[in-house]
């Protein structure tokens, strides 16, 4: 949908949904790992608009809260505590910061080498695959509420007009709040205790991370797998957005603005951010991609961050209700990965492919984790990682 011809009305209405699909994800982290949920909205908000500042706003992408980092800041935070922990993120800026680097220095070349549409197109459905168990789990604690909030995105966005088929998230989620609801199985004991307004605790208590070597030196080989994945989120949204982002503002400056972002998480005390593919699926699904609507989405961010009341009724939310949701918005994400290995015309007849192809899927989609020392590479960041290392060693079929 060509987002010129919406109105500023309908672009707040879009961008509010955006933070709808991940509010639950961005806040999630978090409480795991012991920070302050509204300081994951502030900085995931800051973060997003730095990182549109560096991309010159022509990126589509909003960072939330990283699940990569959860068990490594619970270990890390047990060693060194949260001050140390949150220096110790710095250093995942670095490593982006490195990369984007090497990426404006060998270029475009360099890409085309390592993540051809063979490697690109299984990792993108892996993206969107690997976060199906999550969307299972959410859904099948009630499966009444999950389907009802999933039939209803679906009904408007088969069947709506005007504002309202841009706004299935928003319709599924409101519906299914109003079951849960009826069904007594809202609770908003919390509502009523929050305050209308209270400041992100890393604003009120605004301590500088304490610099340590330890946790800095601990936390820089687990970016190797968000970095990974950030090249591949990259390359889904292009695919959403029909633009080659990766060439034009260039990939360097969308891993520039990732590191960034999370050198200022790490400072307002939040967790590391990286690039939601959830928000990526509702992009998809909806038709709109302008970064316009992405940035309001973080500035919505940075006020429910203050406004204790409207978060309190979101955390409210239950999580049938988002798991429904997240069935039909993950799914969307492993088809752009079909879609991009059949717009490549990648010939899956070709033994080298099929097997590219397969084993990337079977590590992603499996859930492989391989230890390493103090931290382990598993998921998406292990499967594009085997993707890239086969297209390189196995030699491709001459042409006769």
């Amino acid at each position: 949908m060509e987002t010129a011809n919406l109105s500023s009305f309908r672009k707040t209405i879009v961008g509010i949904q955006f933070l709808f699909v991940a509010f639950g994800s961005t806040v999630l982290v978090p409480l795991l790992v012991g920070l302050d949920p509204a300081t994951a909205l502030f900085t995931a908000g800051i973060g997003t608009l730095i990182f549109h500042m560096v991309t010159r706003g022509k990126v589509p992408i909003f960072l939330g809260s990283s699940f990569a980092f959860i068990a490594p800041i619970i270990s890390s935070s047990k060693q060194w505590g949260m001050p140390g922990t949150l220096a110790g993120i710095m250093g995942v800026a670095l490593v982006y910061l490195a990369m984007s680097a090497l990426i404006k220095w060998q270029g475009r070349r360099l890409l085309d080498r390592l993540f051809p549409p063979v490697v690109i197109g299984p990792v993108i459905i892996c993206i969107g695959l690997s976060l199906a168990p999550a969307a299972v789990g959410m859904a099948q604690e009630n499966w009444l509420l999950a389907f009802i909030s999933l039939l209803t995105a679906i009904i408007v966005l088969v069947l709506g007009r005007g504002l309202v088929k841009l706004v299935p998230v928003v319709c599924g989620i409101v519906v299914g709040y109003i079951a849960a609801w009826l069904m007594g199985l809202v609770d908003v004991s919390a509502v009523g205790s929050a305050p209308w307004f209270a400041l992100p605790q890393s604003i009120t208590h605004f301590k500088l991370p304490q610099f340590a070597w330890e946790p800095f030196l601990f936390m820089i080989p687990v970016a190797i797998a968000p970095v990974i994945e950030h090249i591949g989120d990259v390359y889904v949204v292009s695919a959403v957005a029909g633009k080659d982002f990766v060439k034009d503002p260039g990939l360097h400056r969308t891993m520039m603005g990732d590191g960034l972002a999370c050198m200022a998480a790490s400072i307002f005390g939040g967790p590391p951010v990286t690039t939601y593919s959830e928000v990526t699926g509702a992009m998809q699904i909806t038709r709109v991609t302008s970064p316009a609507v992405i940035r309001i989405a973080a500035g919505t961010a940075i006020v429910f961050s203050v406004i204790g009341k409207l978060s309190a009724i979101l955390q409210s939310i239950p999580s049938p209700v988002l798991g429904g949701i997240m069935l039909l918005l993950f799914g969307s994400i492993a088809a752009v990965g079909v879609q991009n290995l059949l717009r490549s015309k990648v010939d899956l007849d070709e033994t080298r492919n099929i097997i590219i192809v397969s084993v990337t899927l079977t590590l992603g989609i499996g859930g492989a984790i391989i230890p390493m020392g103090t931290f382990s590479l598993s998921g998406i960041g292990l499967a594009a990682l085997t993707g890239v290392i086969l297209n390189l060693l196995i030699p491709k079929t001459k042409q006769a």
